[in-house]
């Protein structure tokens, strides 16, 4: 996670320096040179991946420069052979030289479409390489991963991110945070991104607090004023005792099988937060103790004119449990003239998947928030997107690089690439121009050649074409205003919607089309026979 004024021009690969000093001694370091930053196959066999990590890398750029204790240790691993000028070159070397053009932050993209276009001198953007890659790569992943969780579960219900104990030490935890929040959650429980993004932050009570108790005798201080008032108290504990009498003959329960240490938490618990009470209710038995104790009270607390918030579930057959949970609410609502027990809120977590997820919400439900860590920010399904930083031109002339796998084989030049949409506003596919090339037409036929298919090729009619590059860094600055992390969040879920519903399955999708002009075709195949001839 780089942060403004963080420097980082070490962390890269060692064979980033010995390529730039190939560069520099060979006279070539200055020669223009661009890169382009992309995917080969989107991430968990999906259709679509969600771009992050842009801002980062602004920071990164902006900021990028060896100080000279940097070049005082490349000098003691580098090769004793390497001129000392080279590392009195790297004393001035920095970014203000670079140019970067990327699609926005949170934008929905494609396989082996450029996501940053990266200009300047060749052994600067050849620095930069390794870096731009570790920004990009997780961000985009876990950006990528919270969104597919979010398609799971629908608009309706709340997800909380909570993966920082099982996240890659404390930057991945942070950016886990960041990019789950970019995805679709709606908070998150680690409040140093909070505080550092303004992220909504969210937590209550875990198994040890209610298990801290053993009896009533442990609740110290008893008194709870009304809400709205500063003076007089009620004894919170008596009230809440009397409750659980009424709530046990509701549920036909014999009081004494309720938890008395459990009582003792959840009152000490809401006299602390009588306007946040919201507990977990499985550190013993859920239905015969924690369900019990927690409208009692909830209902004590509505007597002095608060309202609890809801509960916890974190184990056994959470769908389930939640339908018997609601209508106890609602038995209570009735019984005891508690209207917000109708609407209380029932929280679920416990080693949440994406296919555990599926299930859950496929199963008769009454789930309103759901927590989801490990599965999240490990990204176990997939724990790589795989971005490549790729050479696609040095001094206006184009470069290419030549594989046995064909899908390895880079796409030459430098190039724009538009989102073309139809009569009806749908996207049409994503097109891949030589930036010399003029803009498709609107309204006229393009010959287009889709990837994958070889030299089939098909005309499409553009009714709009949205350029999808816009310009960030130039002359060392960030030339574009930064939207907030709450608009890209916004921007991501508007792009994904843009998306057909065939697309956006998260299973078996349809894939989105990214295909290249004629020019850019030709120029491809140009360039893949003239290299098979050399060899």
């Amino acid at each position: 996670m780089v942060s403004a004024g963080m420097e980082l021009p070490l962390l890269t690969d060692l064979y980033q320096f010995t390529m730039a000093y190939g560069y520099w001694r060979s006279g070539r370091h200055r020669e223009a040179a661009e890169f382009e930053l992309f995917f080969r196959e989107a991430p968990f066999n999906g259709g679509f991946t969600v771009f992050c990590g842009l801002e980062e890398t602004l920071h990164f750029l902006r900021d990028f420069h060896f100080s000279a204790a940097d070049l005082q240790y490349l000098a003691s691993v580098l090769p004793p052979s390497v001129d000392r000028g080279f590392f009195q070159f790297l004393e001035s070397v920095d970014a203000s030289e670079v140019t970067l053009a990327s699609v926005p932050e949170g934008s929905i993209v494609f396989p082996r479409e450029p996501l940053m276009k990266v200009r300047g001198p060749l052994l600067v953007v050849q620095l930069l390489e390794t870096t731009l890659l570790c920004l990009v790569n997780y961000a985009s992943l876990v950006a990528t991963n919270a969104a597919r969780f979010r398609l799971v579960v629908g608009a309706d219900k709340k997800l909380v991110e909570m993966g920082l104990r099982r996240a890659q030490g404390p930057d991945g935890g942070l950016s886990a945070s960041k990019y789950s929040y970019i995805g679709g959650f709606d908070c998150t429980s680690n409040v140093l991104a909070g505080q550092r993004f303004g992220i909504p932050v969210a937590g209550t009570v875990a198994h040890s607090y209610v298990a801290s108790f053993s009896s009533l005798d442990e609740v110290r201080h008893q008194a709870l004023h009304p809400a709205g008032s500063q003076e007089g108290g009620a004894d919170f504990l008596a009230l809440a005792q009397s409750w659980l009498q009424r709530v046990c003959d509701l549920l036909q329960i014999p009081p004494q099988s309720t938890n008395p240490g459990e009582l003792a938490a959840f009152v000490s618990y809401a006299i602390a937060f009588p306007r946040n009470f919201l507990v977990v209710v499985d550190t013993y038995s859920v239905m015969m103790s924690g369900i019990p104790n927690f409208c009692a009270v909830a209902l004590a607390l509505q007597d002095l004119g608060y309202t609890a918030v809801g509960v916890r579930l974190d184990s056994g057959d959470l769908a389930r449990q939640s339908v018997e949970i609601r209508k106890i609410f609602l038995q209570c609502a009735e019984r005891f003239e508690a209207p917000s027990f109708r609407t209380l809120s029932i929280a679920v977590s416990n080693n949440i998947s994406e296919k555990s997820l599926k299930l859950l919400t496929r199963a008769e439900n009454e789930i309103n928030v759901i927590g989801v860590g490990t599965h999240l920010v490990t990204c176990p399904l997939q724990p790589s997107l795989g971005c490549v930083y790729k050479l696609v031109q040095v001094n206006d002339q184009p470069r290419i690089k030549i594989s046995e796998d064909q899908e390895k084989t880079t796409i030459p030049g430098s190039k724009a690439v538009y989102r073309l949409y139809d009569r009806h506003n749908q996207q049409l596919l994503d097109l891949m121009t030589l930036e010399e090339e003029p803009p498709p037409e609107l309204g006229k036929e393009v010959k287009v050649y889709e990837l994958g298919r070889g030299a089939d090729n098909e005309c499409v009619t553009p009714i709009r074409a949205e350029s999808l590059h816009r310009l960030y860094f130039q002359h060392g600055q960030v030339v574009q205003p930064l939207p907030t992390i709450a608009e890209v969040r916004s921007y991501t879920q508007r792009s994904l919607s843009g998306l057909s519903p065939l697309q956006r399955r998260l299973d078996d999708p349809q894939p989105y089309r990214v295909a290249v002009t004629e020019t850019l075709h030709g120029l491809l195949s140009s360039l893949r026979r003239s290299s098979r001839h050399l060899q």
